[in-house]
């Protein structure tokens, strides 16, 4: 390798020299040798080897990095980038095919976070490269629905708010529902259910049915719907909530849904038994499951509260041990849910 770099290195015509290095680039690429490939990346990047040629070779290096095996390409991947790092500025655009190659790979992977981590290393306010809000747009949508995949709506929302100062000005109609998509999901982990629930319903509501390059079906619309109902029923008891329940009530499309039953006893104020409960509890996911701070879960306080509502309606005296009775739950779990209030909760 060395004499053919320094063959390569005594060329004085400009073509010539990459076309000589074309020839190497093939050879380490077909060998799917580490050590070779890393030769190459320290050839290109030392200062035997013009800027102008090292962007085309390294450019044509990036692209074709899928040649080589997944574990030898995240080897070289990474030997790159970290080598790259204090010539970055000079490279922007080979490392950004880099970061997208390993993100690819990665996300065939199911190693979303990884994925995100090596997207989000991509500079979108470089000010070396012309860099369109779309592509913007686009690369933080993107990043914000691999975080989420791993349930990660902290890092996830970090992108979206970027997103959200690029979403106005956007026609792009994919990604602007993406990035819907990614907000309802971000408010649903952080338990700002009603607000989640407003989001999901919007996006039921879509009457168009192509959308850019993308087919929106019945099936993905009627999880939206269902996802806007759970939301709902989860979140915490209000005037907004009330005019939620009635909108979704009041919607010929929910009428279908599995969870159909429990919204209308929810809507009608009547008292959800432990097996109905169960059965819900099945449809939700883990976050909605997920234990408070007062030891009570998600699930246990929005049911606990929905159903000491409906008792009012039936009851202005009680003792903890008949409403525990009747809720099917502990008089203990009862008392601590409410707090040592249960009259003030009755009285509503």
């Amino acid at each position: 390798m060395e004499s053919a770099f320094a063959s390569a290195s005594a060329i004085s015509d400009q073509r010539q020299k990459i076309e000589q290095y074309k020839h190497i680039l093939a050879s380490v690429l077909s060998s799917n040798d580490v050590v070779q490939a890393k030769q190459f990346i320290d050839h290109m990047l030392s200062d035997d080897v013009p800027l102008v040629v090292s962007r085309q070779l390294l450019q044509m290096f990036a692209q074709e990095l899928g040649r080589l095996e997944p574990e030898f390409q995240k080897e070289i991947a990474h030997y790159t980038l970290n080598q790259i790092q204090h010539r970055v500025v000079s490279f922007e655009e080979q490392v950004l095919i880099i970061r997208e190659k390993l993100a690819a790979l990665y996300e065939s992977e199911q190693e979303w976070s990884k994925a995100a981590q090596m997207l989000s290393g991509i500079d979108l306010d470089s000010g070396m490269r012309v860099i369109d809000d779309t592509f913007r747009l686009s690369k933080c949508v993107q990043i914000a629905r691999l975080y989420l995949e791993d349930d990660d709506a902290v890092n996830a929302e970090a992108f979206i708010n970027k997103a959200s100062f690029l979403v106005t000005n956007s026609r792009h109609e994919v990604l602007n529902l993406q990035y819907k998509v990614c907000y309802a999901r971000i408010l649903d982990l952080k338990r700002k259910f009603l607000e989640a629930a407003l989001r999901y319903y919007d996006i039921s509501q879509i009457e168009k049915r192509q959308i850019g390059d993308e087919e929106i079906d019945e099936e993905a619309l009627e999880q939206a719907l269902a996802a806007a109902v759970t939301c709902t029923i989860l979140a915490a008891a209000g005037p907004q909530r009330s005019r939620v329940l009635a909108t979704l009530y009041k919607d010929e499309r929910c009428s279908k849904l599995k969870i159909y039953p429990i919204l209308q006893k929810v809507y009608l104020e009547r008292i959800l038994r432990k097996p109905e409960i169960d059965a819900f509890a099945e449809e939700l996911k883990p976050h909605q499951k997920a234990l408070l701070p007062d030891n009570f879960t998600v699930l246990d306080r929005a049911m606990i509260e929905h159903n000491l509502l409906s008792a009012s309606k039936l009851y202005t005296n009680i003792s903890f041990d008949e409403l525990g009775t009747l809720l099917g739950i502990a008089p203990q779990k009862v008392q601590s849910s409410t707090r040592n209030d249960a009259s003030a909760w009755l009285r509503k």
